[in-house]
């Protein structure tokens, strides 16, 4: 069966920069189940797995137009420090903030005595990007998934598996080597620095490799964002961010 729209795609693949040097990689364990036509895989990817089938291998080279966008200097910004409340941060610690186009990791920037410089751009953002892809498996989508709009993990909905889900439904922890797992949304960030994005949690480790799951964070030209605590903020005049919940 070849890929198309309406099928599910199980891709796992590895990112590389322009230097070689690798960025991301999809959780060996988990890697992306993704329900074609959907919007779920960033478009670059996914017109580059149009008519593949499983068992086939192939490098693409991703523009930031076709993968996570330019970088954005004006989601760089300071905000009060008063608005984390209690929580404990960090430089390097990640928040999720949710707009209605779907979920953003803000990584704080800087921490200053009374304000906290945070940054919304995906961390693979303004970079061409080398993708080596594996379609692990390819099949029809059933009923359900057509109906929900995304792909079933083992037979349910991501919300149904108690875990913060978001473009791939991985669960991603931060580890030492700096890694950046790529596929989702819920980020944890441990002492490892590994980062697994895409739906699912994060670990950072010291590496700075990224695990990937090819999901593109989008951003409302009004800059309106709801974020990690499940309030809805919106942005003042000055370009301020509410954050509010440590991931």
């Amino acid at each position: 069966m070849k890929i198309s729209r309406g099928t599910v795609a199980t891709v796992a693949f590895t990112v590389t920069d322009e230097k070689g040097q690798v960025v991301g990689r999809t959780d060996p364990k988990n890697p992306v189940v993704a329900l074609i036509g959907h919007g779920f895989l960033i478009k670059g990817l996914e017109k580059a797995i149009d008519g593949h089938e499983k068992g086939d291998s192939f490098t693409v080279t991703l523009h930031p137009a076709d993968s996570y966008g330019e970088y954005d200097e004006s989601l760089v910004q300071e905000i009060d420090r008063s608005l984390f409340g209690d929580f404990d941060i960090e430089e390097g610690s990640v928040f999720e903030a949710d707009s209605s186009n779907g979920p953003m990791a803000v990584v704080i920037k800087k921490i200053n005595d009374k304000t906290v410089v945070v940054d919304g751009n995906h961390p693979l953002a303004g970079k061409v990007l080398n993708f080596l892809v594996t379609i692990e498996d390819v099949r029809e989508a059933t009923p359900e998934e057509k109906e929900h709009g995304h792909a079933h993990v083992n037979g349910h909905c991501p919300s149904e598996e108690g875990e913060h889900h978001c473009c791939c439904g991985h669960h991603h922890d931060h580890e030492e080597g700096g890694e950046h797992h790529c596929c989702g949304r819920h980020h944890d960030h441990e002492e490892d620095g590994e980062h697994h994005c895409c739906g699912r949690h994060h670990d950072h480790e010291e590496d700075g490799e990224h695990h990937c799951c090819g999901r593109h964070h989008n951003h409302e030209e009004g800059g309106e964002h709801h974020c990690c605590c499940g309030h809805h903020h919106d942005h003042e005049e000055g370009g301020e961010h509410h954050c509010c919940k440590h991931q």
